[in-house]
């Protein structure tokens, strides 16, 4: 099962090292999720990391820097709708089955949340029952990560129905005094 981590919406001291340590140690994608950040600091967050760390960073916003540095992919939300990139890895936030189907033609992989009530945001619930999930099966596969909710005593069930991977965000940063409780997950 593939981890991809979602950084918070504002920095902390020593964050760029954190994400240098878990990128080390073997996560699949750090995807850049900052919406209030300029363009300038993106960029400079940007400068921070080699090549070959660059290369597993994906961009939620300000897409144009692909252009500038060898990041991992670019990622479409609400805020920024979808538009088929040839030269780059591609994904997306997805909020139903529907757009699943939709979508995951068009995209690398694509998160499908909120699976559980998230930890992060409150009162952001799930939006799925375990039934509804089992039903779509056939959708749900390699190429879906689950997103909301995602802690290490749901991982066996994310794996019973197929997911091929999980989007941390709440749980990881909580409890991320060190890299090294990213072993967890992988």
């Amino acid at each position: 099962m593939k981890v991809i981590v979602l950084t918070p919406p504002t920095p902390f001291p020593s964050e760029r090292e954190m994400i240098k340590e878990i990128i080390e140690e073997g996560i699949y994608r750090l995807h850049l999720r900052r919406p209030d950040w300029s363009e300038g600091e993106t960029r400079a967050f940007l400068e921070s990391f080699s090549a070959d760390q660059l290369s597993r960073i994906v961009l939620h916003d300000h897409h144009q820097l692909s252009e500038e540095y060898p990041i991992g992919g670019v990622h479409f939300n609400r805020r920024h709708p979808f538009v088929r990139h040839y030269h780059l890895p591609c994904s997306i936030s997805c909020h139903t089955l529907e757009e699943v189907q939709i979508y995951k033609p068009q995209v690398n992989y694509l998160f499908l949340s909120p699976i559980f009530d998230s930890i992060s945001k409150e009162g952001y619930g799930s939006a799925f029952s375990l039934d509804e999930l089992r039903e779509a099966g056939d959708l749900i596969d390699q190429h879906v990560f689950a997103l909301g909710g995602v802690s290490l005593d749901k991982l066996p069930l994310l794996r019973e129905l197929s997911f091929g991977g999980v989007a941390l965000l709440g749980d990881f940063w909580q409890h991320a005094a060190t890299s090294h409780y990213i072993r967890n997950y992988l």
